[in-house]
């Protein structure tokens, strides 16, 4: 019998994995289902950039695993039976459901947009984690006349990315940053220094320890009563996971993530691995691996690597996930690269200007190519049909 692995989710987690599983897995008894709702990849560490007016690099599915045994299918996760070990999916273009049946998943859905629940969020703010919220964001940035301003609510790195390429790309606009702390309080005395002159530089006034507790269209209230006045205001203060995991029977966090051990294996459920930001793993010093492309990419090679091994009936590898930087673009000419000790803490080191720009660049462009790449020095698993939708929904038919 076939062995069934289905993947849900092809982000970089996701689309790595599958490309890892296809690479590792020579077998005529294995099957593996990549499904996602888009036919294009999207590079999530670069929607700031789209937001901010640029054009991203298309990087079709079909493309990407063409001839790699992995069967693409463009639907949208409605369901997921973990007792029946079936997924539901509704078809990308259409109204048609249907059941996946697998013997072994990996849930890769992964996070979005977290309102907080905060007044007036949702109905006036915009977000930068979706390629739909960046094209909204993008429309709403080229309507402003020069002069009107913009809030970023929250001091982390995609606030951070966000207000800096704004600025850059737009130097006509009154650009704003508002963060619950001191602005990148967790960096390096010498990364703070570099961060503090890029945003003087570009003109950006910062707010600091400043916690926003409403929304409207014409701006933000703080805590302490102040307004702070916006055309456009752009909420990136944090991620929440994606719904499906928390209505299943799988153990998962308060906040929804999957419970996994050190192969990214549930620990309620052996058949289902999670990755990215919808597992919650044990990183360096017992502290949980934090939501990022940094942490995604090693649990994807280590969930592949671990469903490889154990239907192989070889010793599954167990590396441990450790950090090594933080690397931060602040528009296209500056950079900011914070090297951490391996459980994420700001060591007192840390590369800045072009050359940091030019090493997060370096960064984007490998994880791209490694997902663009799946299967890169392999050959084809095996000559099989590989069906794939096209864009128009019509059935397309490739020997792989």
């Amino acid at each position: 019998m076939e062995h069934r692995i289905v993947v849900l989710g092809a982000g970089y987690t996701g689309a790595l994995a599958a490309g890892r599983l296809a690479k590792r897995l020579h077998r005529e008894d294995v099957t593996i289902t990549l499904v996602t709702p888009e036919p294009d990849f999207v590079e999530r560490v670069r929607l700031h950039q789209l937001a901010a007016g640029q054009d991203l690099r298309p990087r079709p599915f079909g493309e990407m695993f063409a001839g790699t045994g992995v069967e693409l299918r463009l639907a949208r996760v409605t369901a997921v039976d973990v007792d029946r070990r079936t997924v539901t999916v509704t078809a990308a273009n259409g109204p048609e459901r249907e059941q996946l049946a697998y013997d072994t998943l990996v849930y890769a859905l992964g996070s979005g947009w977290d309102d907080g629940g905060v007044p007036g969020t949702a109905d006036h703010a915009h977000e930068v984690s979706s390629r739909p919220g960046a094209l909204r964001l993008r429309e709403r940035l080229a309507a402003l006349d020069a002069g009107r301003s913009v809030v970023v609510v929250g001091g982390g790195l995609t606030g951070l990315e966000a207000a800096t390429e704004i600025a850059e790309a737009r130097p006509d606009l009154d650009v704003a940053l508002a963060a619950r702390g001191a602005l990148g309080d967790w960096l390096s005395e010498k990364g703070r220094a570099h961060l503090t002159k890029v945003v003087d530089g570009l003109g950006i006034t910062v707010h600091e320890h400043t916690a926003v507790n409403a929304v409207a269209a014409d701006g933000v209230t703080t805590a302490d009563g102040r307004t702070i006045p916006a055309e456009v205001t752009v909420w990136t203060t944090g991620f929440a996971v994606h719904p499906i995991a928390r209505a299943t029977a799988l153990e998962t966090t308060d906040r929804g993530q999957i419970v996994v051990d050190s192969t990214m294996r549930s620990v309620s459920h052996p058949d289902v691995y999670a990755v990215g930001d919808a597992a919650s793993a044990t990183g360096p010093g017992g502290k949980p691996l934090r939501m990022s492309c940094a942490s995604g990419v090693p649990m994807a090679w280590q969930a592949a690597d671990a469903i490889a091994a154990r239907l192989a009936g070889t010793k599954v590898p167990d590396v441990d996930i450790r950090y090594a930087q933080q690397c931060i673009s602040l528009g296209r000419k500056e950079g900011l690269i914070q090297f951490v000790s391996a459980d994420d803490q700001a060591v007192d080191r840390a590369l800045t200007g072009r050359t940091a720009a030019f090493y997060k660049e370096l960064i984007c462009k490998g994880a791209a190519w490694g997902v663009a790449n799946p299967t890169m020095g392999v050959p084809s698993r095996r000559r099989r049909v590989v069906r794939q939708e096209t864009r128009s929904g019509a059935r397309a038919e490739t020997a792989a």
